[in-house]
């Protein structure tokens, strides 16, 4: 079932993914095409200002042309730990500090044309501090209880695949 390179062809170098379209070799001996993405790896984290209330960040999002609903987030930069990135994301886009996070998951959103690496955290005890984005960033920080969460992703107004399987997963795991 293991596919070798045979060669690396890098067709795009972009600043957060570069594009790579790479001949392998099959199990079968055969040669075949993969197009896929490599990209830093993510953290994304569920916020909770109490037992009931969480903080989600509303965006605009240009590749679905969508207002989005999500889990703070962000890419982890070299050589930071996932731990350090999910301090700075939820300080940048929730507007708070914690020091209880615990990881929840870590999962490859799309393996079958991604390399990344999402990490999925809770924080909780949160300390409120300012939103600070990226300049390129025009988010609103959010508080809807979890349960108002967990409706939005039934009526479709939560999209996005990190918040959805982190809520749920939250959900699963320790209320259900």
């Amino acid at each position: 079932m293991i596919e070798k390179l045979f060669k690396e062809n890098k067709v795009y170098s972009g600043k957060i993914l570069n594009l790579y379209v790479d001949t392998v070799i099959l199990p079968n001996k055969k040669k075949a095409s993969r197009e896929h993405l490599r990209q830093p790896d993510a953290v994304s984290v569920i916020p909770f200002i109490d037992k009931e209330n969480i903080v989600l960040v509303k965006q605009y999002r240009y590749p679905v042309k969508k207002i989005t609903y999500e889990l703070p987030a962000g890419k982890i930069s070299k050589n930071e730990k996932p731990i350090e990135c999910v301090k700075r994301e939820l300080e940048e886009e929730a507007g708070y500090l914690s020091n209880d996070i615990k990881k929840l998951i870590f999962f490859y959103p799309s393996t079958a044309f991604s390399t990344e690496k999402l990490y999925i955290f809770t924080a909780k005890n949160l300390k409120k501090t300012k939103v600070n984005p990226d300049e390129d960033e025009f988010i609103e920080p959010e508080i809807i209880s979890y349960k108002e969460a967990l409706q939005w992703i039934e009526k479709g107004k939560i999209i996005d695949a990190k918040t959805i399987i982190g809520l749920l997963l939250y959900f699963k795991k320790y209320l259900s």
